[in-house]
């Protein structure tokens, strides 16, 4: 059974984007338009080169913001109020995801590579507010990115987890390394299993995963 696997779990912490919503909410569409908007008023490229220069830096650097930070000295504060300010008025409750959280014995926490703000906007659209004891944005981990191994000493020092006891659920597998070699229950929310060494479950249905964990 899968739940013997998380009898141990005292704190589980949730990634948010494409993991607290469905993918299909194209959130991160809208994000990758203001990103490359704030990249063409910075650099004056045009908007095909001031995208590819935000994965560029997605890929090299952990996340955009950082890229930017490094080379453009680029207020993270600003930048990060500019990409988060979409419409989020398509996402909608999830009673069944909510009960599925609720279900969980210990702490539960969301940790993002956006911001606070953004992340307490979208519980509240997904109406999992109520289930969470606590949210950190990239900022608590003083603006460095998910997967770097600071960026997790930061947060999880903050919130006091013990990564011994603790469970972690991303989409983005390359997030889940220094979970696992920190000694964490990894699981990989995603279409497509990954089958990286890093990750010990795969779901496609948040929801009907945890479902199988209460106890």
């Amino acid at each position: 059974m899968v739940a013997q696997h998380f009898a141990h779990v005292d704190t589980w912490v949730f990634d948010l984007d494409n993991t607290l919503y469905p993918p299909s909410a194209d959130l991160f569409g809208q994000m990758d338009s203001r990103f490359s908007a704030y990249v063409m008023r910075l650099t004056g490229l045009d908007h095909a080169n001031a995208l590819t220069l935000c994965h560029a830096y997605w890929d090299s650097h952990g996340s955009t913001l950082v890229g930017l930070m490094e080379h453009h000295d680029v207020d993270p504060h600003d930048f990060l109020a500019h990409v988060h300010d979409i419409d989020i008025s398509h996402l909608e409750p999830d009673p069944v995801l909510c009960h599925a959280i609720g279900t969980l014995q210990g702490r539960k926490i969301v940790y993002t590579n956006g911001s606070e703000n953004h992340a307490k906007r979208v519980l509240a659209a997904r109406g999992l507010t109520a289930q969470f004891d606590a949210v950190y944005g990239v900022e608590h981990a003083d603006f460095k990115p998910k997967p770097t191994h600071d960026a997790f000493a930061h947060v999880f020092a903050k919130d006091g987890v013990d990564p011994k006891k603790g469970a972690m659920f991303e989409d983005e597998a390359r997030n889940l390394a220094v979970p696992h070699a920190l000694g964490m229950r990894t699981v990989h929310v995603h279409a497509t299993p990954d089958t990286s060494d890093h990750i010990h479950h795969h779901t496609d249905d948040l929801a009907a995963f945890l479902s199988q964990l209460a106890r």
